[in-house]
């Protein structure tokens, strides 16, 4: 239905009575059929307003929703990989940027401001808006498909680096690189960004899961 109307990331659902009553079927069973759709993000509940469409229904490589928890190991490991990926994205970020670019990443970046309540997740986080400044859609769905496959580890992570101030500050500095089209800064502020984060993780760890 979703595919068949054309609705697109951030357009509403109707509610689980009336589309029971469109495919025939139990208010309950559409109910399961909406969280299976949450478990891979292509369905988003927001707390009082309703059902919406997310990131998911575009995306090519989705999240296992029966994965067990994550460990300090995978939450290293998901750093780890970031650090090796994500700055010369943000060097391409600001060679290609536009100002709808800027923008997203400027309202996105007052995303590490907020604490993280549960398993919450932003509408559009801050990395993935620099990946899409790159002007690359691969390199954009690379980095929401990482970030999705493993948002336990990535939930994770904004649940053990508390310091909201600096990340915020991190972030404005990464979005003036860009905004400036200094790709060495964006690059190299990117990367001290997400070592500063593993270093802070992983202090907190005995010396065997700190590796």
């Amino acid at each position: 239905m979703i595919e068949a109307a054309g609705l697109e990331p951030g357009d509403a659902l109707a509610s689980s009575r009336e589309l029971a009553k469109r495919f025939e079927v139990t208010t309950p069973t559409i109910r399961e059929a909406l969280r299976r759709l949450e478990a891979t993000d292509v369905i988003r509940f927001r707390h009082g307003s309703g059902t919406y469409v997310s990131g998911g229904v575009n995306r090519r490589l989705l999240v296992n929703p029966h994965v067990s928890e994550s460990r300090s190991e995978s939450v290293l490991e998901l750093l780890d990989a970031r650090i090796v990926l994500e700055p010369p994205v943000a060097a391409a970020a600001a060679a290609a940027r536009t100002d709808d670019d800027l923008t997203a990443l400027t309202l996105s970046a007052d995303n590490s401001l907020k604490p993280q309540y549960a398993d919450e997740r932003p509408e559009l986080h801050f990395h993935v808006a620099l990946a899409g400044a790159s002007g690359n859609l691969l390199l954009r769905e690379t980095i929401e498909a990482l970030l999705q496959v493993r948002a336990r580890d990535q939930i994770e992570i904004r649940h053990r680096y508390t310091d909201r101030d600096r990340d915020h500050a991190d972030h404005v500095r990464i979005v003036e690189a860009v905004r400036d089209g200094d790709a060495d800064a964006a690059a190299a502020l990117t990367r001290d960004h997400l070592v500063a984060i593993r270093e802070a993780i992983a202090s907190t760890l005995g010396p065997e899961q700190a590796r």
